[in-house]
């Protein structure tokens, strides 16, 4: 790429860490701590809503939720989310990432407020409105994904964007924790200000009226992050590749980039980037040229993110279950239904504490010094490793080793965040050309989703007892929680030989891990 042409770009990529890319991880950052809070937040309270609405006069157990209801109810965000990622992935291509962004960020605010609100006279309206609402927030939390990524790492310098990009994803880490912490408060303060016996005392009156309040106040807190950050999003420019490479204003990228950033680039405010843009939007996505470039590459971060989120929601959406499953929660029918999410937002917020938060700094140190490849790879493997020490003496840990079994599931959490969790976040977002970036990391992370689809309608079945009579209502038996367990290890070890297609970003711009600088000098064909 002749030097006239690359001047803005170089300097991004030369430029010092300062106070404006800490500002832009903390308002892409507040988007993804939405995420988090939002999709995760509906596993605390799904044993409520069953207790709330499913509850049958004379049962021997508390109510809970079908099949069919519990399946849509923790999956239908992530099919929002799926269609959220290849629209606005799109979109932001299209449009420009600015004008997007805002978007998203209110589609989350007002369904995660809407969400509270789901109303009907029966079960069936409530749920439906709620799984109505709980799509259109993941619509656009799945916009968020691939504009988030592609901003951060359009504006991050080549040293350190890699942990950049990955602080912005570390977010994630303070969501879930958060919405952890929010629960054990609202539910202990419920739970205090409306005394109620356990089940096994008073099966209808261990559920208070009031516990119908408790959900609702837990979804609609996810907004308030996000509707903070909003005013911020608004001020944010246009990141100065996409006015350069894409938008063909190589002056306004300057001028842009000059008034958050303090690099010198008076004397390059009349860039010549004709050149570049000839070349750049030479090939679309449905060509053979892409094909042959990006394919490969395309399909290794479709295919590892996939296989990890199968792995990674399975294991987060149905924590509670894998720990009544060893023992480590009590029996619902010993409490009531504020002491039964008080108990399950503790255990998942330990985990958060021990395993999850640690494992995406952890990335954000290291990732500029180990490389992309080599974490993704070792978070898979060593995933595979826990996996199997969970599942091959389970019944070891069933009979009440709790403690044993807790640290090993803390660290397969640890390793999907010090490895492909945050790495199939990152590399989407640096390998492609600038036009088609948000596009490829859409496509991606819409993979992954379907594998989170996956995750969270399959290993409801899945790991049902083999035994008839110890399945949850409704349930047909299914192959067990070990099986379970070794099936998650099986997809694990796939998503480490998958990582062999990824190519090692770490260190060079962005033009050059795409192509971009050698597309300048030759032709391409379509």
């Amino acid at each position: 790429m002749p030097e006239t042409q690359n001047n803005v770009l170089n300097a991004l990529d030369v430029a010092k860490t300062q106070w404006y890319h800490f500002t832009a991880i903390v308002i892409a950052g507040m988007g993804f701590f939405t995420d988090a809070y939002d999709l995760f937040c509906i596993s605390l309270v799904t044993k409520l809503l069953g207790r709330t609405y499913y509850y049958v006069e004379g049962a021997e157990k508390p109510g809970s939720l079908p099949p069919n209801v519990s399946a849509a109810v923790n999956g239908v965000a992530f099919c929002g989310t799926l269609a959220g990622q290849l629209f606005f992935g799109w979109l932001g291509d299209k449009m420009g990432r600015k004008k997007v962004y805002g978007i998203t960020l209110m589609i989350m605010v007002l369904a995660s407020i809407a969400s509270g609100h789901s109303f009907g006279h029966g079960p069936k309206f409530v749920m439906g409105t709620l799984c109505f609402w709980r799509f259109w927030l993941g619509f656009g939390i799945g916009g968020d994904y691939p504009l988030s990524a592609t901003i951060m790492s359009e504006y991050a310098n080549k040293k350190t964007r890699g942990g950049f990009i990955a602080a912005v994803f570390a977010m994630q880490g303070f969501g879930i924790l958060s919405g952890g912490i929010f629960a054990i408060i609202i539910s202990a303060i419920f739970n205090a200000r409306f005394k109620a016996p356990s089940f096994a005392l008073d099966p209808a009156g261990s559920t208070v009226p009031q516990a119908d309040y408790v959900w609702r106040i837990i979804l609609m807190a996810g907004a308030i992050p996000a509707a903070l950050t909003y005013y911020w999003r608004m001020k944010m420019p246009e990141t100065a590749r996409y006015t350069a490479l894409v938008a063909k204003n190589g002056k306004q990228a300057a001028a842009d980039m000059s008034k958050v950033l303090q690099v010198d680039l008076e004397a390059q405010q009349e860039i010549n980037i004709q050149t570049t843009q000839k070349s750049a939007g030479s090939f679309g996505l449905f060509t053979k040229e892409f094909l042959r470039r990006h394919g490969l590459h395309l399909l290794g971060t479709t295919s590892t993110w996939f296989l990890l989120d199968i792995a990674y929601y399975s294991q987060n959406l149905f924590q509670k279950d894998i720990f009544s499953a060893i023992g480590w929660l009590p029996s619902a029918k010993s409490m009531n239904a504020m002491e039964e999410v008080f108990k399950i937002a503790k255990a998942q917020t330990l985990i958060a504490l021990c395993g999850t938060v640690p494992g995406y700094w952890f990335t954000v140190f290291l990732i500029d010094k180990m490389g992309r490849f080599a974490i993704q790879l070792m978070g898979f493997c060593m995933m595979t490793i826990f996996m199997l020490a969970l599942a091959i003496p389970y019944d070891h840990w069933a009979k009440g080793n709790h403690v044993g079994f807790v640290v090993l599931y803390s660290l397969t959490f640890f390793f999907a965040n010090f490895g492909p969790n945050a790495t199939t976040f990152i590399v989407p977002a640096e390998i492609f050309p600038a036009r088609l970036r948000a596009t490829c990391h859409g496509i991606s992370a819409a993979s992954g989703k379907s594998g989170a689809i996956v995750g969270a309608f399959g290993f409801l079945y899945l790991a049902q007892n083999q035994d008839k009579t110890k399945t949850d209502a409704g349930y047909p038996p299914g192959i067990g929680m070990r099986n379970s367990l070794i099936v998650l290890a099986v997809i694990n070890l796939l998503g480490a030989l998958f990582t062999f297609l990824v190519p090692e970003s770490k260190g060079k711009s962005l033009e050059e891990i795409s192509g971009e600088d050698q597309q300048a000098q030759q032709p391409t064909q379509s």
